[in-house]
């Protein structure tokens, strides 16, 4: 029964996503060109058709706004970084036009889907009047538009869950930067100006969520999306900066520098061609030449954007420094001998476990996040500052956010979040998502492998680390 129940919610989830996309699509057609363009027929022809596939299943059509979140009869929606534009721009209209809620019944033909979101357009772009809704309703009735019923906002933020809202503030929060860190590097490839306030904004909320909701921040680190690998990469190495920061009680202030400057570590790849930066197989002497030249030509960059806002030296600094290694054995070459900004100390450490642990083009099976920290522990040719990776195993436990275990129950878990108690490193919070049978859980259940059974064991213990894929398991799922 319970299964039924889940795969009924992962049609509905994926049938309320596919039709949120067509709605989004009239909504941006019917902006920009006139009705009778090709475009906006063939938006409105799949807005009603998927409308039409949830109406035939469930015989109603609901979509409710509540806090950050979409829901679709009453299913809450997950963004995501494909649907993270559609999904705002949705959410922002309804809002603005003062719907709350919008119900169809099973009547509804094409042409009502096109007298209301012609009219959610002209309403949202109106100033903010308390009758907007009710004229909204009213000229909606005038246009014999019956299918289609309007209601204002319900007050549902004390229906949610504090968890759950925190998660998606946070996950939000997470999207705007990667967003932003895409149109950063994509304006300094083609040779345009690009928003420094955007990203500062943007840091500043990353250091917000690692300050108020750590767990929630660390654990979107776990999207590994090797389509936008630059920029994700950029993002993360910018959480874990910030939380190993706050490990070192650096202040606000400093959080907000060091932010800066993890998000900026790269930006020199930006000049680097496609065809290295993305190549599958090794790299050649020529091609390796060009891709070490990264750090200075990210000095380069940032030096460029100091004339659309205050970039901090130090951001500089850390671009250039963040390959050295600590014995001055990475790139590029010093000449004469230099310690290390601590920032850059602290970027490097991020980096190299971010990088290690994702897919890329010449890296398409990640190591385990466990065996990277190992390794960058054990290993001095890694050229990390030691106390600074105690300070990350600190920070992760030891095995970090989105490791996926084996229990001696012989249930599978995906990490969730470090012990509570530093000295039980080694018994993470996880989330069981596959039982002793062998059947996937949904959502999974949270444990915490620090919990006794009372008779002086442990109720549940790792026994090794394992490969999700083998099970079928992608760790980001269980966090966004």
């Amino acid at each position: 029964m319970a299964d039924t129940l889940q795969s009924t919610e992962r049609v509905l989830r994926q049938a309320g996503r596919d039709f949120l996309v067509h709605f989004y699509a009239t909504l941006r057609s019917l902006k920009l060109y006139p009705i009778e363009n090709e475009q906006v027929q063939r938006a409105l022809d799949e807005v009603t058709q998927s409308a039409n596939a949830l109406l035939s299943v469930e015989e109603e059509l609901e979509v409710r706004v509540a806090s950050e979140f979409i829901f679709v009869n009453a299913t809450r929606l997950r963004l995501g970084l494909d649907n993270f534009a559609s999904f705002s721009h949705v959410l922002t209209t309804l809002r603005q036009s003062g719907v709350g809620v919008f119900t169809v019944d099973t009547e509804v033909q094409r042409r009502d889907w096109q007298v209301f979101i012609s009219l959610l357009l002209t309403f949202a772009s109106r100033e903010a009047a308390p009758n907007k809704l009710f004229e909204l309703q009213q000229k909606l009735l005038e246009a014999g538009v019956q299918s289609i019923a309007l209601a204002p906002p319900a007050d549902a933020d004390d229906d949610l869950e504090d968890e759950e809202k925190a998660k998606e503030v946070a996950k939000r929060t997470y999207e705007r930067t990667v967003a932003v860190t895409k149109e950063v590097v994509s304006s300094v490839r083609m040779g345009r100006s690009a928003s420094v306030k955007k990203v500062k904004r943007a840091v500043q909320g990353i250091v917000d969520q690692v300050l108020k909701n750590e767990v929630s921040i660390m654990g979107l680190t776990t999207i590994r999306d090797y389509d936008e690998y630059t920029f994700v990469h950029s993002v993360n190495v910018t959480i874990f900066s910030v939380s190993i920061g706050k490990r070192l009680d650096l202040t606000k202030l400093q959080l907000y520098d060091l932010g800066l400057a993890a998000l900026f570590h790269d930006v020199g790849k930006s000049r680097v061609p496609l065809e290295v930066l993305n190549k599958s197989g090794p790299l050649d002497d020529d091609e390796w030449r060009i891709m070490q030249a990264h750090p200075w030509l990210g000095v380069l960059t940032l030096f460029g954007l100091r004339g659309y806002g205050e970039i901090p030296y130090r951001s500089m600094i850390t671009a250039y420094e963040h390959h050295m290694k600590t014995d001055l054995t990475g790139y590029p070459k010093t000449i004469r001998p230099r310690e290390l900004s601590v920032y850059s100390k602290i970027i490097a450490v991020a980096d190299a476990f971010d990088a290690a642990t994702s897919r890329r083009a010449y890296q398409t099976v990640p190591l385990q996040p466990a065996e990277v920290l190992k390794e960058m522990w054990e290993n001095p040719r890694r050229g990390q500052d030691p106390v600074l990776v105690k300070a990350f195993i600190n920070l992760t436990g030891i095995y970090p956010v989105g490791t996926c275990v084996l229990l001696d129950t012989y249930e599978i878990a995906v990490v969730h979040a470090a012990s509570p108690d530093p000295a039980q490193l080694h018994r993470p919070m996880v989330r069981i998502v596959i039982s002793p049978e062998g059947a996937k859980m949904g959502e999974g259940v949270l444990a915490n492998l620090g919990e006794a059974n009372g008779v002086g064991t442990f109720k549940r213990s790792i026994i090794k680390v394992v490969d999700p894929d083998r099970y079928g398991i992608r760790p980001s799922d269980y966090f966004v």
